[in-house]
């Protein structure tokens, strides 16, 4: 069976780089209707782009570069902004000439019904963040096909901006939130959402232990206190410390952990601005179904 996947993670693979060596693998590669990647290298003012596939010639049209909700020709930006980075696409036809035609939009038509349109709500799958904006990230559920992630479905923690929970072109583990209205696929687009991936209260709580030090992220500076997350889905209060803002590195104390009221109360020892997070995703569902979630369970 064909599996799917975001743009990039065959690029490298041994049997995607043999079936772009020669002709007689582009050939083979077309016959079994399999899906390749390679880099646009090129697009012209026709909005054609093209691809060296070893020593053959690659060719995609503008109507073949994705799949559009009208089923029209995909607009100026999504063609240009394909130049040097990895494409799927399937192999159509090896022309008399000698080129190759490609077509991404095949690719993710094959995807959206073997794939996308038979997953359920609730089902696990992997994706990569491609894009950031304020309400969310998008991100490519595979063949180039995007889905949104909330900025409310990303963690329990709260954060200000997608970018503090991802980075561009990372790959994580999402769930299938909901089908929007927006016909994509034969069953519409899908939604996506992480937390509920992330663990209960409790199963982030069991990892941390009283009079330890850790280290953790500020995310939220109040009257009361300062939140400071440990896990995507965990926080814990400390006391006010003056200089300490939002964004902020944070080694901390941990004073108390009271399930009954989940709570984690901390005291900051130290805080500093930028280097790596110190706050890593740990998935407590990797696989499956997630049929409910119960944060506090």
């Amino acid at each position: 069976m064909t599996r799917f996947f975001p743009e990039g993670e065959l690029l490298l693979t041994q049997e995607n780089r043999d079936a772009l060596q020669t002709r007689a693998g582009l050939e083979k590669a077309a016959e079994e209707g399999r899906i390749l990647e390679a880099r646009a290298r090129l697009c012209d003012r026709d909005m054609t782009l093209f691809f060296d596939l070893g020593g053959v010639k690659g060719v995609m049209p503008r109507e073949e570069v994705q799949v559009t909700e009208t089923g029209d020709a995909p607009r100026d930006v999504a063609v240009i902004t394909r130049v040097g980075k990895p494409c799927a696409f399937r192999v159509l036809r090896l022309e008399a000439d000698g080129t190759a035609l490609l077509s991404r939009r095949a690719a993710q038509e094959d995807c959206l019904k073997n794939y996308l349109d038979t997953l359920e709500t609730g089902d696990v799958l992997p994706a990569r963040v491609t894009h950031f904006e304020p309400f969310g990230a998008f991100c490519d559920v595979g063949c180039g096909i995007p889905s949104l992630l909330s900025i409310d479905c990303m963690s329990v923690s709260r954060i200000s901006h997608p970018s503090d929970r991802f980075s561009l072109g990372e790959n994580i583990l999402a769930a299938v939130r909901a089908r929007d209205e927006v016909t994509l696929g034969r069953r519409g687009r899908i939604s996506l959402t992480h937390k509920e991936l992330l663990g209960t209260w409790r199963e982030n709580a069991a990892r941390f232990s009283p009079g330890e030090t850790v280290l953790g992220i500020a995310r939220s500076v109040e009257s009361y206190g300062i939140f400071v997350e440990l896990m995507p889905n965990l926080a814990g209060l400390a006391e006010c410390r003056p200089g300490v803002n939002p964004g902020d590195r944070c080694s901390v104390y941990i004073k108390s952990i009271l399930p009954e009221k989940r709570k984690v109360k901390l005291v900051i020892v130290d805080a500093y601005r930028g280097g790596e997070s110190p706050v890593k995703t740990h998935y407590f569902i990797r696989e499956g179904n997630v049929s409910s979630f119960r944060y506090d369970g």
